[in-house]
């Protein structure tokens, strides 16, 4: 048995309390049980389990969830910095010391030496393939995935640094850049304009240009969710607009750390797929749906047409086609839930088109 949630137990076993009562084992109920009732058709047809959460909407950080730091190492003093909010594409300046920009280069390896003609590198390897995505060279003068530091890849520098207002030395000082995954979005400047620019200190913090939401999920739910699981995503103005789960966390962490709470909850991050659907909210509630399975046919009642029976199990009440005053009690097989729509999927002696009896409405 798939359950979606808590909640979905809850309204089963509610239903089964409701209308089971009365009839107990499998002995056809009398005909004048339709009093606050009414009749459903069972029908086949695609069902999901999903599990609803509460979300935060924002911009994306690292994939432990932790700020991207802009680390200086440049000598001078800062004479100007980015502004928190600001956006900062791969190849632009960064912030300036002793008014040279320090440019940002988009790549995973920090920075940690000057580079010039000879360097070979995973950092030189990122900076080639930087000059040819911006347009400073082509394929065919400098391979994207090269890690040596040529004269082509001087000769784009040079381009770059033309076009950045500093001097034209082909070659990147330490300092002169600031490696880092992508473009950022600074959320917190730290550094102070007119301040001394020591290396190693940290200029700001940073989150990527991409928008996430960031779901807290109940341990037990762990297992039904996995990456690559579509949502639907619902925007504080009642929009909704899709996205898959691209991170699950590992750690679970106390619901209320200062009062010691057994509960505990585990991160799960959220990727827009039309992050322009998000428009410039920086931070907002949403409401997230994700979808753990599906089936494309199944066999499907109401919820609240299940019946506990005595000794453990479910059955649905059936209406005889020729006279809806008969019932029978039909055995079922539960399978996959759907919280949202109320519906679940049975097996057992039923048929499409069979009328089973719910409470009336």
């Amino acid at each position: 048995m798939v359950l979606a949630g808590a909640g979905v137990l809850a309204l089963l076993t509610a239903a089964g309390a409701a209308v089971a009562g009365p009839f107990g084992g499998e002995d056809t109920p009398p005909a004048t049980s339709t009093d606050g009732t009414t009749l459903v058709p069972v029908r086949e047809a695609p069902l999901s389990t999903r599990v609803t959460r509460s979300g935060t909407l924002s911009y994306a950080a690292q994939g432990d969830g932790t700020p991207y730091t802009v680390v200086n190492q440049a000598k001078g003093v800062y004479t100007r910095l980015p502004g928190e909010g600001k956006e900062i594409g791969c190849g632009r300046t960064l912030y300036r010391v002793d008014e040279k920009p320090v440019v940002l280069i988009c790549g995973k390896t920090p920075v940690y030496r000057a580079l010039s003609v000879g360097a070979k590198g995973r950092e030189v390897r990122d900076l080639n393939a930087n000059l040819v995505r911006l347009g400073y060279a082509e394929k065919t003068e400098i391979d994207p995935d090269s890690d040596y530091y040529g004269w082509e890849t001087a000769e784009a520098v040079a381009a770059l640094q033309d076009d950045l207002g500093a001097a034209e030395t082909g070659e990147l000082a330490l300092g002169d850049a600031v490696f880092l995954p992508g473009p950022i979005r600074v959320s917190k400047t730290m550094a102070k304009t007119g301040a001394p620019a020591a290396p190693g200190a940290q200029v700001a913090q940073a989150t990527s240009t991409g928008r996430q939401v960031t779901v807290e999920l109940d341990p037990a739910q762990q297992t039904h969710v996995k990456a690559g699981d579509r949502v639907q995503i619902t925007l504080p103005d009642n929009k909704t607009t899709p996205g898959r789960v691209s991170r699950i966390g590992t750690v679970a962490k106390p619901v209320d750390e200062e009062k010691d709470s057994s509960g505990s909850t585990i991160p799960v991050s959220i990727e827009l797929t039309r992050p322009k659907d998000a428009g410039t909210l920086d931070q907002a509630p949403v409401r997230v749906e994700i979808t753990t399975d599906k089936v494309a046919k199944a066999l499907v009642v109401p919820v609240t047409a299940l019946l506990g029976r005595d000794g453990g199990g479910y059955a649905v009440e059936v209406a005889d086609p020729a006279d809806a005053r008969k019932r029978r009690l039909v055995p079922v097989t539960l399978g996959m839930f759907d919280s949202g729509d109320g519906l679940v999927q049975v097996s057992g002696a039923l048929s499409v088109g069979d009328r089973v009896v719910v409470p009336a409405s």
